[in-house]
């Protein structure tokens, strides 16, 4: 993505990601939309798709940094380990689309 991404570029990004990725608990499927995790992501990712810079390893040290509060805060999880591999591959996918503009 040659030009700058703009807020409503980074909006259309988190919707994709809020509606195709998801977080896989007990076989219970959350999207991100609904675990408000999209807008975060595309924001920790935009810099990246403007420069056409991300890569399965970039992806895999966002979403390991990425903490994910669980048990009211008890615990902090990795997105990373959160994520099925469907919803990684899923979600390069859609990095992927957005980097080529």
């Amino acid at each position: 993505m040659a030009r700058g991404m703009t807020s409503r570029d980074i909006e259309e990004l988190a919707a994709d990601i809020g509606r195709d990725v998801y977080i896989d608990v007990a076989k219970w499927h959350l999207y991100l939309a609904d675990a408000h995790l999209h807008t975060v992501l595309a924001e920790q990712f935009a810099p990246y798709l403007e420069a056409g810079e991300v890569t399965e390893p970039l992806l895999q040290r966002i979403l390991a940094e990425h903490q994910v509060a669980v048990g009211g805060g008890k615990r902090q999880i990795p997105l990373t380990d959160l994520l099925p591999v469907q919803s990684q591959v899923a979600l390069m996918d859609i990095l992927e689309e957005y980097q080529q503009g």
